[in-house]
């Protein structure tokens, strides 16, 4: 059974940190490229950030940079978002996505938001 699952998520304080992950079972996450993406309300969808699955380059959005990590761990067949220095429009839904995709990989899964797999979401609220 296919299943990708996010959690993490939660109320934060602004200026704090969240750690998110996306654990993967019935597939190999080392073999897709992987992304996080949000959707606020109001808001479009969104790709925050992405990490490929051949040489490990990376996609950040201009807005997190400096502020979120992207990483993945192959052996426990999971993805990390490290979130820092966290603002109150940060407050969204975040999504994790796979794409198995070889040809222009970051651009494809993060900028065209074309995909796979998509999980099904954790909400993230930072907030006073």
């Amino acid at each position: 059974q296919l299943q990708f699952v996010e959690s993490g998520g939660g109320l934060v304080q602004p200026g704090g940190s969240l750690r998110l992950s996306c654990a993967a079972s019935g597939f190999t996450l080392e073999n897709y490229t992987i992304g996080w993406f949000r959707q606020a309300p109001g808001k479009e969808h969104e790709g925050v950030s992405c990490i490929s699955s051949s040489d490990g380059s990376t996609y950040y959005a201009d807005s997190v940079k400096g502020r979120f990590t992207i990483s993945r761990d192959n052996a426990k067949n999971t993805v990390y978002l490290q979130m820092n220095s966290l603002k109150p429009e940060d407050t969204a839904v975040y999504y994790c996505a796979a794409d198995r995709y070889k040809v222009a990989p970051l651009f494809r899964l993060c900028v065209l938001r074309e995909a796979d797999y998509w999980g099904q979401g954790t909400q993230v609220t930072v907030s006073s």
